[in-house]
């Protein structure tokens, strides 16, 4: 953590130039950039899980289809939308 502290008379441009200089200096930027849009790796059961749940789901949809209990122009509800 960067600590900054403005001095007697100082305007607030070179507080604030002072403060990017060490924030650059410390490299903290620097990481917080590289770490930024990690993930970690999903867990094996957990994938194979969702997997399993999306299989069955699609699964129980074709049969409500053919069966004629679903409308087929029905978008299914939930999910990621983009």
């Amino acid at each position: 953590m960067v600590n900054v502290k403005r001095k007697k008379g100082e305007s607030f441009e070179s507080l604030y130039r002072r403060f990017s200089r060490r924030v650059q200096q410390s490299g903290s930027m620097l990481q917080v950039r590289k770490t930024r849009f990690h993930t970690d790796e999903p867990n094996k059961t957990k994938v194979k899980k969702s997997a399993l749940r999306r299989l069955v789901s699609r699964a129980r949809r074709e049969y409500l289809i053919r069966v004629g209990q679903l409308d087929e122009t029905v978008r299914p509800q939930g999910g990621h939308r983009r």
